[in-house]
């Protein structure tokens, strides 16, 4: 049995240790994990890394792993924070057309709320 493509745990052909999809070490955790954890990588190197190849577009993607141990709690959310996100969230529901908050994002398609790209011609 041949070893797999992406295998290199030692560094010596990637530059850090690389490991195939599936096959990382379970004492590494992608950022995704780290905050499922409630955890951010703290500004620490990144330790390993997964490479993998894409069944679209072929490329060779990466998800960079870290050492949860030397990762910090997230920062909480301040209330400018919330109010922020929260005038963010209702520009994108806002159309422009009719000033109306839609009640769900607006489609990028259109950039106006289905009622108003129903009006516009030729907008499907």
């Amino acid at each position: 049995m041949s070893r797999p493509r992406f295998w290199d745990p030692a560094g010596e052909r990637f530059g850090i240790p690389t490991f195939p999809w599936r096959m990382a070490p379970d004492s590494l955790c992608t950022r995704r994990q780290l905050r499922a954890r409630g955890l951010r990588p703290n500004g620490q190197p990144v330790a390993a890394q997964i490479l993998w190849r894409s069944r679209k577009s072929k490329d060779v993607r990466a998800a960079y792993l870290y050492q949860p141990e030397l990762a910090c709690p997230v920062r909480p959310m301040t209330p400018a924070k919330w109010a922020a996100l929260a005038a963010a969230n209702r520009a994108r529901r806002t159309c422009p057309g009719c000033g109306r908050d839609a009640g769900y994002v607006l489609p990028a398609r259109y950039g106006t709320c289905l009622p108003c790209a129903d009006d516009i011609p030729n907008a499907a």
